[in-house]
């Protein structure tokens, strides 16, 4: 099982951090099996703030992602429409065991020169 690097709006990181948010949402599924993310919280932030492990991956057309994660999506029905619009599936990560990190860590840090738009693929 892999780690994956996800570039996050710092809404949703403060929201996933709340316990709002247990969803992360995704257009594109990750080809490998992932079993945690290490957050990254772009502008301005702009660092790794924290990681959490990934419970379940759920691919579903969106109206039924929406009726199953909803409650704690940590986002609007707007918002998600919009995210998902003319998309025939979306995916959601249900997290959980989510940890902020006391003191926050730059790209280099994981050998990443720049943010990714989406995802990276980390080592070990």
């Amino acid at each position: 099982m892999k780690t994956i690097l996800l570039s996050i709006n710092p809404e949703h990181v403060e929201n996933i951090f709340n316990g709002t948010k247990r969803y992360e949402y995704r257009k594109i599924r990750c080809k490998e099996e992932v079993s945690k993310i290490v957050i990254y919280s772009t502008s301005p932030v702009m660092k790794v703030v924290g990681e959490a492990k990934i419970d379940a991956v759920l691919e579903k057309p969106p109206e039924d992602l929406w009726r199953e994660t909803n409650a704690h999506s940590g986002i609007d029905k707007k918002f998600f429409d919009s995210y998902y619009k003319g998309r025939g599936n979306g995916i959601a990560y249900r997290l959980s065991d989510v940890e902020q990190y006391s003191e926050k860590k730059d790209l280099s840090d994981y050998g990443i020169v720049s943010a990714p738009q989406s995802f990276v693929y980390l080592d070990g």
